[in-house]
């Protein structure tokens, strides 16, 4: 059975992969784009719902997508 606080799932933001939980949270507060959640990454633990590894998380995922690709 999936667990929603642990499992990945791919939500409105393509390429980012969160917890069902996570998206619902992010859904919750209006955030909808990577652009509206790089804004909010500084203060995303001050977001209802949103702990320090939830929010530890996020950012982790942000640097992920944003990283550049490496080149062969």
């Amino acid at each position: 059975m999936p667990n929603q606080y642990c499992e990945r799932w791919e939500g409105p933001i393509r390429g980012l992969r969160l917890p069902l939980a996570t998206w619902n949270r992010l859904q919750e507060e209006g955030i909808t784009t990577i652009d509206q959640l790089e804004a909010a990454a500084d203060r995303l633990e001050q977001l209802v719902g949103i702990g320090s590894k939830m929010a530890q998380l996020i950012r982790e995922e942000l640097a992920r997508v944003s990283a550049p690709e490496e080149q062969t």
